[in-house]
């Protein structure tokens, strides 16, 4: 979509009122990652050049000044750490409590285990190599197990799904599959149980205690479309009906189930999304950890859409998202740019309601938190 230089200027004077913080920062190459490492910190990484960087970023200071922030000068993300793979990155995941991240790239079979680094040095390190039985290095999805020993789960396609050791590099389990779909998503639900989206749309559920799954295909009204997912789950409690499922297809489409029922999802819709690029590559659906009910929707153009699942019924229009941010499509590179931007991906912050990080194609990377009075928390 172009975007008019006077469409810029009303959205930016919109903005002093729809957004309660919006900061932004131009990397020198685009991410498809943004991973927390902390409360305040996250890691971005390059997936354009051969040679990629991998950035751990300080949050802007002004972010959490509160109702001092007229008083606080730093509004820039801050390069706490910072490193090079010699491959473009894929995937990148920070095993918690640790300061160890994993990295798949384009154009290997491994997993890169990387040292963040510490207060006593700047630099981002390679620690290790795990070589992988994969027969395709591009695509491989990850996942940190959530047992004490720090473990990676990890697959391109269903039957190469493995969980491994990051210190051993020891195969601790292996989906008992024989199939060819591929590898859209995969995260564990607790400490054994696990979910696996195939980029058609079928979910698989797993237990490390137990080699074979469970499987549930999509109805075949939905087939041909490239799927996402994203799990929501309250890790204080353990009933299957806290955990809901959202999938996410290319054309728009969004079920939404439960682990007591994936076959049958409890709600159907179809969103209003428009389509700006062919490809199927920054598809991203995540559920709101903080406010109830609430996920965002983005890799079709250059905004982030949140919606308030609440309203949702399981026929009739398409829901309306109840706030969408534009900042990327309307950035001043944007708009002298022949292609314009399109969301690469975007992550919510864990403990402020309504702060996220996105990041788009053109290289910028935002965090906002925009102005709703509706949502009931």
């Amino acid at each position: 979509m172009d975007i008019s230089s006077d469409e810029a200027d009303d959205w930016f004077i919109e903005s002093l009122n729809t957004y309660k913080d919006l900061h932004v920062f131009q990397l020198e190459h685009p991410t498809k990652v943004i991973e927390w490492t902390g409360e305040k910190s996250i890691c971005v990484a390059g997936y354009t050049g051969a040679r990629s960087e991998i950035l751990e970023l300080l949050l802007p200071l002004k972010l959490y000044a509160g109702e001092n922030q007229s008083l606080c000068a730093e509004r820039d993300f801050k390069v706490q750490h910072g490193g090079f793979s010699e491959e473009p990155i894929e995937s990148l995941i920070h095993i918690p409590g640790t300061r160890c991240a994993v990295t798949t790239g384009s154009s290997s079979s491994t997993l890169q285990i990387w040292d963040i680094g510490g207060d006593d040095s700047d630099v981002i390190k390679r620690t290790g190599v795990i070589n992988l039985k994969s027969t395709s290095a591009k695509g491989i999805k990850i996942a940190p197990g959530l047992t004490d020993e720090p473990a990676v789960l990890h697959g391109s396609g269903i039957s190469e799904v493995q969980l491994t050791e990051i210190a051993t590099g020891r195969v601790l389990y292996t989906v008992a599959k024989e199939s060819s779909d591929s590898v859209s998503g995969l995260q564990f639900v607790n400490a054994c149980v696990f979910l696996i989206c195939a980029s058609n749309g079928t979910l698989l559920m797993g237990d490390t205690r137990d080699p074979s799954t469970c499987h549930y295909p999509l109805q075949d009204s939905k087939s041909g479309l490239h799927w996402s997912f994203g799990l929501r789950s309250d890790s204080s409690q353990s009933e299957p009906s806290c955990c809901t499922v959202a999938r996410l297809s290319s054309s728009g489409h969004m079920l939404l189930s439960d682990l007591r029922d994936l076959q049958s999802p409890f709600c159907q819709t179809k969103l209003n999304v428009q389509h700006s690029t062919s490809k199927n590559d920054f598809l991203n659906v995540s559920w709101a950890p903080v406010l109830n009910r609430c996920l965002s929707v983005s890799g079709f153009d250059g905004t982030v859409h949140i919606y308030n699942t609440m309203d949702w019924s399981t026929e009739g229009q398409s829901p309306q998202p109840v706030f969408s941010h534009r900042g990327h499509e309307m950035s001043h590179e944007a708009k002298y740019s022949s292609s314009p931007p399109v969301v690469t991906t975007h992550s919510w912050h864990q403990s402020r309601p309504k702060t996220l990080l996105s990041a788009a194609t053109d290289g910028s990377l935002h965090v906002w938190d925009w102005v709703d009075k509706i949502i009931d928390r």
